[in-house]
């Protein structure tokens, strides 16, 4: 049967682009498109297929910050898949962020300017919301949501003399001081999307130590920074004019940083790197990061997680536990 993937956020950015690529490695597969949109996954589809009239492009309405939403995709896709060769998890979202312009400016002309590009280090905090499942938006979106969708597809991910690779899309941002196991939801905090990422890391560790036996291999890529609607949503405010300015200060800092990456096909690198792997052989203490040069040729470098096998352990205890008390109130369980 040919390889089946399906890929979580696929309509634009760096989902868009790694189904492109995808398509273009190994035109037989089976792509599911999985989105919260449906009107632009049917834009993305017509897109792919326009490029490539034979593939075999399924869509699939998936919203990671909805529990039922999630639960209902999972069983679609048990009807319509005997098998799950690779499930990228590349959704996420960056809520309502607030930009300090003064400490942009200051920082720009600082020693940590790329960093700060890079990061949002110091220039960028976020308002959560609250989800219907009365969870803190980013981390049901960005880790939960993905968590439970594993959980539900273990029957297609983990079959005997089969292996398969689950992908996350984590973040340069993922930060081990924004992260507390004692508040994993980040509700008394302002950075949850850098304490998703991290929490993302860890949760790809724990899914390794439990479910390699099973054929099941977990990876962590890092895009680079990306010019993506979620980039640009951060500004705002920003006039065309000021874009002028900016866009091309960062093709100049890329000369000195192969993080900034830029464009979402660039950005998709280590993803597709990853779908030419053997799982076995990968590192499940590494990031896998998209990088690219000065002159723009693109490659990957595995880099190690700032990650603590016993932390990753203890928010997967947390996130079974989160999980029971969902299924118990929905009386699933």
């Amino acid at each position: 049967m040919n390889k089946v993937v399906l890929v979580t956020g696929a309509n634009s950015g760096v989902g868009l682009a790694l189904c492109e690529r995808l398509l273009g490695a190994d035109p037989g597969l089976q792509l599911c498109l999985a989105c919260r949109n449906m009107c632009r996954a049917q834009a993305a589809r017509a897109a792919l297929l326009a490029s490539h009239p034979g593939a075999q492009v399924g869509l699939l309405q998936l919203d990671t910050s909805s529990v039922t939403s999630v639960l209902n995709a999972a069983k679609e896709v048990k009807l319509r898949y005997s098998q799950m060769d690779y499930l990228y998890l590349n959704a996420g979202i960056m809520p309502n962020p607030q930009f300090d312009v003064k400490a942009f400016f200051k920082g720009v002309f600082s020693r940590n300017v790329v960093n700060m590009l890079a990061t949002g280090e110091g220039i960028l905090k976020q308002k959560d919301s609250i989800t219907a499942d009365g969870m803190q938006e980013v981390f049901a979106t960005n880790l939960f949501g993905h968590f439970l969708l594993v959980r539900e597809l273990e029957s297609l991910l983990c079959q005997a003399g089969r292996t398969s690779q689950v992908i996350w899309t984590s973040s340069i941002n993922a930060q081990q001081s924004a992260f507390s196991l004692e508040d994993v939801q980040h509700r008394q905090g302002s950075q949850p999307y850098s304490s998703s990422k991290y929490a993302t890391d860890l949760l790809s560790v724990a899914l390794n130590t439990h479910l390699n036996s099973q054929g099941l291999y977990s990876s962590v890529i890092c895009p680079g920074f990306v010019m993506t609607k979620l980039t640009y949503a951060i500004l705002p405010a920003f006039p065309d004019f000021l874009w002028s300015l900016v866009m091309p200060l960062f093709w100049f800092i890329r000369i000195f940083t192969n993080t900034f990456t830029l464009t979402p096909y660039n950005g998709a690198e280590a993803l597709l790197w990853l779908f030419h792997q053997k799982p076995e052989s990968l590192d499940p203490y590494s990031k896998y990061h998209s990088l690219t040069s000065g002159r723009g040729a693109n490659h990957i470098q595995p880099r190690k997680m700032d990650v603590d096998e016993d932390l990753s352990q203890a928010l997967y205890v947390k996130l079974l536990e989160l999980e029971h008390g969902v299924r118990k109130r929905r009386g699933t369980e």
